[in-house]
């Protein structure tokens, strides 16, 4: 009994950081980024009306890069491209990351971020 939840506590730990990146799973990032995210983003083409730009093809794409969003100031400062590093450090705190950004939005479990930077991926 004891082997066994040691073998559970050792596989939990194995969850975080790093190794959460294995458990990405798009489809449920899918059904998380409509109720997060897909009120002011869109992962089509035409981001028009929205409060956000589109996040279609956001993984590797320069970060405020966009010429049809006005981002702020913060973000565009922050130079480089959208990985999925910096779209988790983002998505858990977006004034921490880009001091002054629009987005105020955070994604705070890292298993959903995790779910939707795999469905960010998947949106090309």
């Amino acid at each position: 009994m004891r082997a066994w939840i040691l073998t559970a506590a050792v596989a939990m730990a194995a969850l975080s950081g790093p190794a959460l990146a294995k458990a990405q799973d798009a489809a449920a990032g899918a059904a998380l980024f409509k109720p997060r995210c897909g009120i002011c983003h869109t992962v089509e083409t035409d981001a028009s009306g929205r409060m956000g730009p589109s996040l279609k093809g956001v993984v590797a794409r320069n970060i405020a890069s966009l010429g049809d969003f006005a981002y702020s100031p913060a973000l565009k400062g922050k130079g480089g491209a959208w990985t999925a590093a910096s779209l988790d450090e983002y998505l858990a705190s977006p004034p921490k990351f880009a001091p002054g950004t629009k987005m105020f939005m955070a994604v705070t479990d890292p298993a959903e971020r995790a779910h939707i930077i795999a469905y960010l991926k998947s949106a090309k």
